[in-house]
Formats: C-alpha cells, sequence, structure tokens
C-alpha cells in the first residue's frame, strides 16, 4: 500500500492529474464545437501543462525544487524535462498562429509567477487578479486553442462555449480559493479574503448558475447537451459548497481536479448514444 500512495502522491504532486484535467477540457471542447480531433493539440496541452505547473509550483522556489526532502519529488525534475521536450516537439508541429496563442499564454503565465523586475510584482500579487489570470490562461488553452487549430469563424456559439468555459474555471477555482485561504497572503485580496468563506461559495454557486443559463442563449442546442451541462452544474453547487471538505488533503487536488475528466467521460457517452 505504501507504494502505491507514494506513486499516488508523485500523480498529483507532477502535476500529472490537473494536466489530464486541463486535455479532458480541451477534448470538450472538441466534441462541443463539433471539431476534428487533434490528437498532437491534445498531446501538446498535457505536456505543456505538467512543465507549466511544475515550474509555478516549484521552479521559482528553487529551494523546494533543488533541494527536496522526499525522494519521490526528485522524479519531478527529469519528468517536467521530459514533457518539456514532448511539448516543444508537438508545438513545432503546429501552424504560426498557434505559436503566437501560445507565446501569449505562456508570457501570461511566467508573469503569473515571475515579475518583471526586482521592483515590481508578479501578476499572481496583483491585488484580486489571481483567479482571473489563471481561468483566462485555462480558457485559452482548453477554449482558444482547438478552435484557432481548427481555423473555425467565431460564430455566437463558440462565442458562449468561451465565455462558459471562463465561467466554469472561475467556479472550479473557488473550491482551492477557499482551501488555501489559511495560507494566502492578506495583500492577495482573494475572494474569501474578500467576500468571506460563505459568500465566496454563494458565488460559486451563482456562477454554476450562469453556467447554465448561457447555454440556453446558444442558437443551437440539444436536450442532451443541456443535461449535460445540468449535472456539471449541480456538481459545481455541491463542490462550492462543501466548504468543510476543502481542507481534506485529497478533495480539492484529486476530486476537484477530476472533475472535468470526469465530465468528458460523460459528454463522449453522450456523443456515442444520443
Amino acid at each position: 500500500m505504501r507504494i502505491v500512495k507514494v506513486l499516488f502522491d508523485f500523480y498529483l504532486e507532477a502535476s500529472i492529474h490537473v494536466a489530464l484535467a486541463a486535455t479532458a477540457l480541451t477534448g470538450a471542447t472538441v466534441l462541443l464545437a463539433h471539431l476534428p480531433w487533434n490528437v498532437p493539440l491534445l498531446a501538446f496541452v498535457f505536456f505543456s501543462t505538467v512543465v507549466c505547473y511544475n515550474l509555478i509550483r516549484y521552479g521559482v522556489k528553487t529551494n523546494t525544487y533543488f533541494v527536496v526532502s522526499k525522494r519521490y519529488r526528485t522524479m519531478i525534475q527529469p519528468c517536467t524535462l521530459i514533457c518539456l521536450g514532448f511539448a516543444l516537439y508537438f508545438l513545432s508541429r503546429f501552424s504560426v498562429d498557434i505559436w503566437v496563442a501560445v507565446a501569449v499564454l505562456s508570457l501570461l503565465s511566467i508573469l503569473y509567477a515571475v515579475p518583471l523586475s526586482p521592483r515590481t510584482r508578479t501578476l499572481r500579487r496583483w491585488v484580486g487578479l489571481k483567479i482571473y489570470i489563471v481561468a483566462l490562461v485555462w480558457t485559452g488553452v482548453t477554449a482558444g486553442l482547438p478552435l484557432i487549430a481548427s481555423h473555425y469563424s467565431m460564430r455566437w456559439d463558440l462565442w458562449v462555449l468561451v465565455v462558459q468555459r471562463f465561467i466554469l474555471i472561475v467556479a472550479l477555482m473557488i473550491p482551492f480559493e477557499i482551501r488555501d485561504l489559511p495560507q494566502d497572503d492578506t495583500r492577495l485580496r482573494t475572494l474569501p479574503q474578500v467576500l468571506g468563506v460563505q459568500n465566496t461559495q454563494r458565488l460559486g454557486v451563482v456562477l454554476a448558475l450562469a453556467f447554465l443559463v448561457l447555454t440556453f442563449l446558444k442558437q443551437e442546442v440539444t436536450s442532451s447537451e443541456i443535461g449535460m451541462r445540468a449535472v456539471l452544474s449541480v456538481l459545481l453547487v455541491w463542490v462550492c459548497s462543501s466548504a468543510h471538505r476543502m481542507q481534506f488533503r485529497y478533495f480539492a487536488a484529486f476530486w476537484v481536479e477530476g472533475i472535468p475528466i470526469g465530465w468528458l467521460g460523460v459528454l463522449a457517452l453522450a456523443e456515442c448514444y444520443f
């Protein structure tokens, strides 16, 4: 059992789980927008997410990245390097418009963790911006990149999809904002710091309902799509209302981050049988 726990912790701490979640959301965009499957893009999203998250979580703090106390964490370094190689390989197969989009998203990610100069702050430490910067990058990666790669013109329904994706990411981040409340610098002015835990939970419920309501603004919508989004909205409401579970070690890191993976599975089943 110990080896299973070690492997599971490595799976979480090496950002493999969050990378699968990002890949799943990209796959959800493919299904919802009826895009052709682009395996190199999905692979790029997976490997680049591993690299980005590991560098942000560990790389900007050299004492936690190069000096580690847990043996399995030493494997995160070569894992990140290997994923970087794969990410660059798949990136080389894309057109210039994807390169430009990736460059912009990468710049936002870098500025989120690294200041431009010693006298400036990272985007993460700008008052109240943390959650929105992350949601913007995730929306760009999981919704923007597949649309750009498919050369689709942005019609109304696709704009609705992009707005819904942004709302979904913000709602999914609320459990992490609540979980990190005891550790976050009070100067960050995160949502729980500004609104309080209960009001932040209520905001999550409002976002979940807004996510569902936007579905009815689409010009083309099926009953199965409404049902799938309703299921996801109910799950978001439950997660955002479960403040007492936030401090459990694996609740946010595994179950909440795993919601996009489960949602992709449900969408794929609906695509096959409805």
